[in-house]
């Protein structure tokens, strides 16, 4: 199978104001599979626009393999099949957000009726349909981000390539264009993006991977991830017993136990074990776990 993107010890440098030799990522190997959905995290300078700019061309790697689909990233065979948007998205001034994808279409190769109908409709979708003959000097940090947004879906990109996606957009934007990165997923789009918006990340998102210094730190499917962090209470009155998987037991003043367990069988042997000594099941709860905190914590561990 050729993954969407395939990075084998790659390594980016850059030449520092000073003179000297900079790192930004060193030996990173990862692969995204076609039609997934990854979120791509680290704090600031772990290396992530680095990565991206390599994807695109806009770096040359200093060491590995870097492939889109199989092609050589870079190549204008790999560029033809990605949708692009930088982390800052700067569009001539004195052109409208109409006269924007109109260009950028051509540049594509794309023609005639067709762009202008794929214009038109991405207008429409991104809210931008009112601003269509705006100049683009005179549009907001978050009205430029939906221009920017419009550009990188058209000619429908088989991968999107996104650099703080969420960026400048309000929570109607943010969830706007959440539902329009799901339903291009769900068209065969595979997405791979950045963000530091971890709520975003976790709800649209199959997989994460975490960067820092520009090396991978980690890489889960997020199912799996959120699964581990969800942690399960129980409480009741009665007899102090023996409760197996129990990372904390405590009675409170008022005489109920109380108990943490990490997975949910061993909290329903729990609950079995306390029926069985006559106690009475007082409250039982799930409780979902912080991916900004395990994120901070990823971090904090790779320093």
């Amino acid at each position: 199978m050729k993954f969407a993107i395939e990075s084998q010890d790659l390594g980016v440098r850059y030449r520092g104001r000073g003179g000297e030799c900079v790192e930004a990522v060193r030996g990173l190997t990862f692969h995204v599979s076609p039609g997934e959905v990854v979120g791509f995290l680290g704090p600031n300078g772990a290396g992530k626009s680095s990565t991206l700019k390599a994807i695109m061309g806009f770096v040359q790697p200093a060491a590995g393999r870097l492939e889109v689909f199989g092609l050589p990233a870079g190549s204008l065979e790999a560029k033809r099949l990605i949708g692009y948007l930088p982390e800052v998205a700067l569009y001539y001034p004195y052109l409208t957000p109409r006269e924007t994808l109109q260009l950028y279409g051509e540049l594509q190769g794309l023609r005639g009726a067709a762009l202008r109908r794929e214009t038109e409709a991405l207008l429409e979708r991104m809210g931008l349909a009112r601003l269509a003959d705006k100049q683009n000097r005179n549009l907001s940090k978050g009205q430029l981000q939906r221009v920017g947004i419009a550009q990188a879906l058209l000619g429908e990109p088989r991968l999107l390539v996104l650099d703080e996606v969420t960026s400048g957009l309000d929570p109607v934007g943010r969830r706007e264009l959440r539902e329009l990165l799901q339903e291009r997923n769900r068209a065969g789009a595979t997405l791979f993006f950045s963000s530091h918006e971890l709520s975003e990340v976790e709800m649209i998102c199959d997989r994460i991977l975490i960067v820092n210094r520009g090396r991978l730190v980690e890489e889960r499917e997020l199912g799996e991830l959120k699964e581990s962090l969800r942690t399960f209470r129980l409480a009741y009155q009665g007899p102090t017993i023996p409760l197996v998987g129990a990372s904390a037991v405590e009675r409170d003043e008022a005489g109920v136990v109380r108990a943490e367990f990490e997975d949910k069988r061993s909290l329903l042997v729990a609950v079995e074990a306390v029926v069985r000594s006559g106690g009475r099941v007082v409250d039982l709860a799930a409780e979902e776990g912080s991916l900004e905190e395990h994120f901070v914590q990823a971090i904090g561990r790779a320093a």
